[in-house]
C-alpha cells in the first residue's frame, strides 16, 4: 500500500516551507555573524625590559618588631624635635657659620644621655677601684660575723634578686648577638645596594633606546599571526560561501532531482498503463465466449431433474458473465505520443555536475584570492618598516644625558664613604661580640658561683666551718664582679657611640623621610647649594620638584612627563591604528571575485521539464480507470461456483450427474487458473500506476513551475549573495586583523610609558633606600644598642647583689657579743622551745 494523498501532500507542504526558510535566511546575508573565528584572540608578548628593573624591597615582619617598636618610641621621647630646617640649611650652604649651641638645643635630649654615659663611665671605674681597695683592706666581700636567723631569708633574696637581673641579663645579650648578627648581616647586602640600585637606574636611563626597540621589534608576534590568519583567509571564504548557501543549493537540487523521477516515473507508468489497459481488453474478448459457453453447460447441467439439490446453486451459474470492461477507459497514447523520445538531457549528470561546481567553490576562492593574499603579505612587510620609525624618532639622548652624569657622579662620591661605613661596622660588631661574650662571661661566673656556694651551705653543718665549695662559688662572684668593674666603661662608650649614630639616623632621616619631611626639604628653594639642585640635575621640569616627581614615578608617570618629552614627541600621534592599516584595510575593501556561478539547469533539461508539464499527464481521467477497477474480472466468483459444484457432486446418486458436476468444477478451477488470475494480476500492475498518476497529476502543474522558478532564482541568487558573504568574511577578517594592530599598539604605548620609559625605577630606588636604611639597618643597629644597654646598666645590681651574696658562702666569724644574746653567745644553753620524739 502507499501513503494516501493527504500524507504526501503535508510532505509537500514541509519541503516547500524548509525551502522557503532557507531563503529567507540567506537572503540578508550582510547581517550574518562573523564566521572568520568570532573576535581576535589576546596576543602575547615577550617582556623584553624586565631585567632593568629595579625590584621593591619591603618591611619583611619580624619576631623583634615589639623591641624596634619600643626603641622607636624611646628615640621620640629623647629627640621631640622636628626636622631642623635652619641648622640643616646653614650647615649645607655655609658649614663655618654652624654655631654650636644651635646643635646643642637640637640634640638636646642626646647631650642628656652623653652626660649620663659620661657618669657611667666615670662612676663604675671608680666604684670599682674603692672596692678593690677595700677588698685589699678586707673590708669588702669579707665573712659574716655572727649567725642570726633572718640569714637565711636575706639569702635566698640574695640569690633570688641576682638571679633575676643575670636573667635580664641574659636576656638582653641575647637580643644583643641576634640584633648584632642582623645588622652584620644587612649592612653589607645594603650598602651594596646603594652602587647596584645607582647602577641599575643607570641601566634603566642607557637601555631606554635599546628597551624602544625591543618594543618594537615585538611586532613580529602580530605580524606573524596576521601572516597565518591570511595563509587560512582564502579557505575560510570559500568553506562560509558553501556553509551558507549550500542549504539552498542542495534544496534546489534535490527539487530538481525529484521532477526528474517524476519525470521518469509517470513514463514509465503511462506506459504501463497503455499496455496494461490493451492486454486487459483483448483478455476480456478472448475470455468472454468461453465464459458463455460454461455458463450454458453449467446451467443445463444443473436444471437436470437427476441433479439433486442443484437448485441452490442455479441461480449463481446463470449470472456468470464477465465484469470490467477495460476498453471503456481513457486512451493515454496522445500523452505517450507527447513524452515520446524524454527525457532528451541527463539529468544525473546535470545535477552532478551543478553539485560539483558548487562544491568547488572554496577550492576557486583559493585560486581566485591568491594574488590579494600575496599582496597583503608584502604590505605587512611595508608595515614594519612603518613601525620602526617609532623607534628611529624616539627623542632620549639629550634628555636623559643629565639624569645619567648625576647618578654615575652620586656612585662615585659614595664609594668611599660605603668603604668607610664598611670598616666601622666591622669594628662595631668585632666590640659588640668581645663585649657580649664578656657579658656572658660574668653571667657564667654568676651560676658557677650561685651554684657552687648553694651546694656548699646545703653540705655544710656549721656555718663557721670551712667549706671549699662555698669558698669557691664566693671567689666565682668575685671574679664577675671584677670584669664587671673592668669592662663596663668600655659597654658604655660602645653604647653611647652606637646609640648616638643609630639614634640620629632613626630621628633625623629614617622619621622624616617616612612622613617625607626631607622632600620637602630639598623641594624649598635656598635649603640646598647650587651643587646639589636635584631639579637641574636631573632635568626637571621647572614647575615640578622632588615630592611631585616621586608622586608621579610612584604612580607610573613616563619618563617624556617628567622630563618633558611630551613637548618634542606625542606618543599618541606616532600609535595611532590607522597610520599602519589604511592600506591593509585598502586593499582587502578594494577585492572583489565571482565565485557563486553555478549552473543547476541546463536548457535541455528545462525544456524537459516544460514538455512534461504541458503533456496533459494531468488532464487524464484516472478516476474512469479506478472505477473500473472497482468491478472484478468476472462477475460470478469462479473458485465459489466451482467448490460448490464439488460438493453437490457429493450429494448425487446418480454416478453420470456427479461425473458431470465435476467435470465441470475442474474447467470451472482451469479457467480462474490459466485467465482470470492473469487478469486479475493485469489489473493490480495497472492499479498501481493509475495510483501514482492519479496522486501526480494534481500538482504536476504547480511542481514543475516551483522547481523551475526555483532553479532560476537559485542560480540568479548564488552569485549575488556569494559576493555578500565575500564582502562580509573579509569585513570580519580586516575588523579581527586590526584589533591584533590596536592590540599591539596599545601595548606599546603601555610599554614605553610605564616599563621601558617609566620612571618608577626612581620611586622604588627612593622607598628601596630607605627600607634598606631604616627597617633593615637602623632598626636592628639601634635594638643592639638598647641591649647592650639594658645589659650594662642592670650590671650595676648585678654586682651588688653578687658582693652582698658572696659573704653567705664564706664561713661565719663566731665571737663573744656582749649584749648577752643567745644568738651571739657561743657558751649559752639555748632553751628548749621545741621536743622532737
Amino acid at each position: 500500500l502507499t501513503e494516501p494523498p493527504s500524507s504526501l501532500l503535508a510532505a509537500e507542504a514541509m519541503r516547500a516551507a524548509g525551502l522557503l526558510l532557507a531563503w529567507a535566511l540567506l537572503r540578508p546575508a550582510g547581517t550574518q555573524q562573523c564566521h572568520l573565528a568570532g573576535p581576535g584572540g589576546v596576543l602575547r608578548f615577550t617582556d623584553m625590559h624586565a631585567e632593568i628593573r629595579v625590584p621593591a624591597l619591603h618591611r619583611v615582619p619580624s619576631s623583634l618588631d615589639p623591641l624596634y617598636g619600643l626603641v622607636r618610641r624611646c628615640l621620640d621621647l629623647i629627640q621631640q624635635n622636628p626636622l631642623p630646617t635652619e641648622l640643616l640649611r646653614t650647615a649645607l650652604n655655609n658649614p663655618s657659620s654652624v654655631q654650636t649651641s644651635q646643635v646643642v638645643q637640637y640634640e638636646l635630649g642626646y647631650v642628656v644621655c652623653a652626660a649620663v654615659a659620661l657618669l657611667f663611665t666615670v662612676a663604675v671605674p671608680v666604684a670599682g677601684m674603692c672596692f678593690c681597695y677595700c677588698r685589699s683592706r678586707r673590708r669588702c666581700g669579707g665573712r659574716l660575723r655572727a649567725h642570726r636567723r633572718s640569714l637565711g631569708c636575706r639569702r635566698h633574696c640574695l640569690l633570688a634578686c641576682l638571679s633575676l637581673t643575670s636573667v635580664v641579663i641574659l636576656t638582653s645579650v641575647i637580643c644583643a648577638f641576634v640584633t648584632s648578627q642582623r645588622v652584620k648581616g644587612q649592612m653589607e647586602p645594603g650598602l651594596g645596594a646603594v652602587p647596584a640600585t645607582l647602577r641599575t637606574l643607570r641601566q634603566h636611563i642607557a637601555n631606554v633606546p635599546q628597551g624602544v626597540q625591543m618594543v618594537v621589534d615585538q611586532f613580529k608576534v602580530p605580524r606573524q599571526q596576521i601572516i597565518s590568519d591570511l595563509g587560512g583567509l582564502s579557505q575560510s571564504v570559500g568553506l562560509s560561501i558553501h556553509a551558507q548557501l549550500k542549504a539552498m543549493t542542495y534544496a534546489a537540487l534535490a527539487d530538481l532531482q525529484d521532477r526528474a523521477e517524476d519525470l521518469q516515473t509517470s513514463l514509465h507508468h503511462l506506459q504501463i498503463l497503455d499496455k496494461t489497459a490493451r492486454a486487459l481488453a483483448s483478455a476480456r474478448v478472448e475470455l468472454e465466449p468461453a465464459l458463455q459457453e460454461r455458463r450454458r453447460l453449467v446451467v443445463a447441467l444443473l436444471d437436470d431433474p437427476r441433479c439433486t439439490s442443484c437448485a441452490s446453486v442455479l441461480g449463481r451459474a446463470q449470472s456468470l458473465e464477465l465484469g470490467a470492461d477495460y476498453g471503456k477507459v481513457p486512451s493515454v497514447e496522445k500523452v505517450l505520443k507527447a513524452l515520446a523520445g524524454l527525457p532528451r538531457s541527463d539529468f544525473a549528470e546535470m545535477i552532478r555536475q551543478g553539485n560539483g561546481t558548487f562544491n568547488s567553490i572554496p577550492e576557486l576562492a583559493v585560486e581566485r584570492m591568491a594574488q590579494v593574499i600575496q599582496d597583503l603579505r608584502d604590505e605587512m612587510a611595508r608595515v614594519t618598516d612603518k613601525v620602526q620609525s617609532i623607534a628611529n624618532s624616539f627623542p632620549l639622548p639629550d634628555y636623559t644625558r643629565p639624569v645619567t652624569e648625576a647618578l654615575v657622579k652620586a656612585e662615585d662620591r659614595s664609594q668611599p664613604y660605603l668603604r668607610e661605613v664598611e670598616r666601622f661596622e666591622q669594628y662595631r660588631w668585632i666590640a659588640g661580640t668581645v663585649l657580649c661574650s664578656i657579658i656572658l662571661l660574668i653571667l657564667a661566673c654568676n651560676v658557677t658561683g650561685m651554684a657552687l656556694g648553694a651546694y656548699g651551705l646545703s653540705k655544710r653543718e656549721d656555718p663557721s666551718d670551712y667549706e671549699c665549695r662555698g669558698e669557691a662559688g664566693a671567689k666565682f662572684l668575685l671574679v664577675g664582679v671584677g670584669l664587671a668593674f673592668l669592662f663596663s666603661w668600655l659597654l658604655i662608650l660602645l653604647v653611647f657611640a652606637t646609640f648616638l649614630v643609630g639614634g640620629n639616623i632613626q630621628t633625623l632621616v629614617c622619621r622624616n623621610w617616612i612622613n617625607q619631611e626631607i622632600y620637602k626639604f630639598i623641594d624649598t628653594p635656598g635649603n640646598l647649594p647650587p651643587s646639589m639642585n636635584v631639579t637641574r640635575q636631573l632635568n626637571l621640569r621647572r614647575d615640578s620638584n622632588l615630592s611631585t616627581t616621586y608622586r608621579e614615578c610612584k604612580s607610573g608617570a613616563g619618563l617624556w612627563e617628567v622630563l618633558q618629552l611630551e613637548r618634542s614627541y606625542d606618543l599618541d600621534e606616532h600609535l595611532k591604528t590607522p597610520k599602519y592599516t589604511a592600506d591593509f584595510q585598502k586593499r582587502l575593501g578594494d577585492f572583489t571575485a565571482h565565485l557563486g556561478d553555478v549552473r543547476l539547469l541546463r536548457s535541455e533539461g528545462r525544456q524537459d521539464l516544460e514538455t512534461f508539464a504541458r503533456s496533459g499527464v494531468d488532464e487524464v481521467d484516472y478516476g474512469r480507470f479506478q472505477e473500473e477497477m472497482k468491478n472484478p474480472v468476472v462477475q460470478t466468483s469462479l473458485p465459489g461456483l466451482a467448490r460448490s459444484l464439488e460438493g453437490l457432486q457429493k450429494m448425487q446418486r446418480n454416478g453420470t450427474v456427479a461425473g458431470r458436476l465435476a467435470a465441470e468444477a475442474q474447467a470451472l478451477w482451469q479457467m480462474q487458473n490459466s485467465t482470470v488470475q492473469s487478469q486479475e494480476a493485469l489489473v493490480a500492475k495497472l492499479g498501481e500506476s493509475v495510483q501514482f498518476l492519479s496522486r501526480l497529476a494534481p500538482h504536476l502543474q504547480e511542481r514543475v513551475k516551483t522547481t523551475l522558478a526555483t532553479t532560476a532564482s537559485v542560480e540568479a541568487r548564488l552569485p549575488v549573495q556569494a559576493q555578500q558573504i565575500l564582502r562580509q568574511e573579509i569585513g570580519c577578517f580586516t575588523r579581527k586583523e586590526l584589533r591584533y594592530f590596536t592590540q599591539y599598539l596599545n601595548w606599546v604605548g603601555q610599554t614605553l610609558r610605564e616599563d621601558v620609559a617609566s620612571c618608577q625605577p626612581l620611586a622604588t630606588a627612593l622607598d628601596n633606600g630607605r627600607v634598606i636604611l631604616c627597617d633593615r639597618i637602623a632598626d636592628p643597629w639601634n635594638a643592639f644598642w638598647f641591649s647592650l644597654g639594658c645589659c650594662t646598666f642592670f650590671l650595676i645590681p648585678n654586682i651588688i647583689f653578687a658582693v652582698r651574696l658572696t659573704k653567705h658562702f664564706r664561713p661565719i666569724r663566731n665571737r663573744l657579743i656582749s649584749t648577752g644574746s643567745e644568738e651571739t653567745c657561743p657558751f649559752h644553753i639555748p632553751r628548749v622551745t621545741a621536743l622532737k620524739l
